[in-house]
């Protein structure tokens, strides 16, 4: 059950910027985080699965209303065809569920050279999967950004299973020539895809990268503001995470975002990094 009209976090939880900065403060650096975030990405998962005292500590460290939204392991998504039989799906579920309540969304994030002729191995897996958590898939492929069949297809088995599509937002950090190493190695390593907002779950999940300039962002900014807020009255409960290219600043731009979502209109709730957005509003 949400506890909040939508969740709001960054790709990691800690950051040697952040240490000194707008999440300096006691405790860890996932407590200091889960106090003005209400979500997380979890790409760790991506790489390798947790001990269970770690995950027994994230479940110690953050309050009940936050949401950790891990990635399914690499092993699944990249190295094998979605075998359901893959040891490391019960192996995941395992490992996570002393967080079993305070996961937001399983992301199954697929490759580049993963295209339309999956869509069967997707399907099968992501009915396969335990009811009782939220799940999203990412995808890179042209043919899943082109409007054709292969796209209509794909869309309609989201839609068929309650599953969430993942939007990546990359048209800020393209729009720029990269002047700096972190843009440009953001240029390489993101998704140059066209942005297709289509919500086909429940808890649709933006990812939102911009450039160096974050402050530059408003007009993409509020564009997610007027998508976020319909959603929410269509009763759906969005995952947004912001990105800069080296993460220095990210706690800034998502905070930007909440300055503009609750101009908008006051009355949402989520746990929010409200303290850092009203200091931010002084720069604007």
């Amino acid at each position: 059950m949400a506890l909040h009209d939508y969740y709001l976090g960054l790709p990691q939880w800690q950051h040697p910027v952040w240490e000194g900065g707008c999440l300096a403060g006691g405790g860890t650096a996932l407590q200091r985080y889960a106090r003005q975030f209400s979500s997380v990405e979890g790409n760790t998962t991506f790489y390798g699965l947790p001990k269970p005292d770690t995950v027994k500590r994230w479940r110690d460290e953050t309050p009940d209303d936050f949401r950790f939204c891990f990635k399914f392991h690499q092993d699944l998504s990249h190295r094998s065809a979605l075998e359901v039989a893959n040891p490391k799906v019960a192996e995941q579920f395992e490992v996570l569920e002393p967080l079993a309540h305070k996961i937001g969304l399983l992301n199954l994030q697929l490759p580049k050279s993963f295209n339309s002729e999956g869509i069967e191995y997707i399907h099968r897996f992501l009915l396969a999967l335990p009811k009782a958590f939220n799940y999203s898939v990412e995808v890179r492929h042209p043919e899943f950004f082109a409007k054709g069949d292969e796209e209509r297809a794909f869309n309609q088995m989201l839609l068929e299973t309650g599953v969430n599509r993942v939007m990546f937002d990359t048209r800020p950090i393209f729009a720029v020539t990269a002047m700096d190493s972190a843009t440009l190695d953001a240029q390489q390593k993101k998704p140059k895809v066209p942005l297709h907002v289509l919500a086909t779950g429940q808890h649709p999940q933006v990812r939102f990268i911009s450039t160096m300039q974050w402050q530059e962002s408003d007009r993409y900014l509020d564009q997610w503001v007027t998508k976020v807020l319909q959603w929410i009255d269509e009763g759906r409960v969005p995952y947004l995470f912001f990105h800069t290219p080296d993460c220095a600043e990210a706690p800034e731009l998502a905070a930007r975002f909440v300055d503009k979502l609750k101009e908008a209109k006051p009355s949402v709730q989520g746990a929010t990094p409200e303290l850092l957005a009203s200091e931010q509003s002084s720069l604007f």
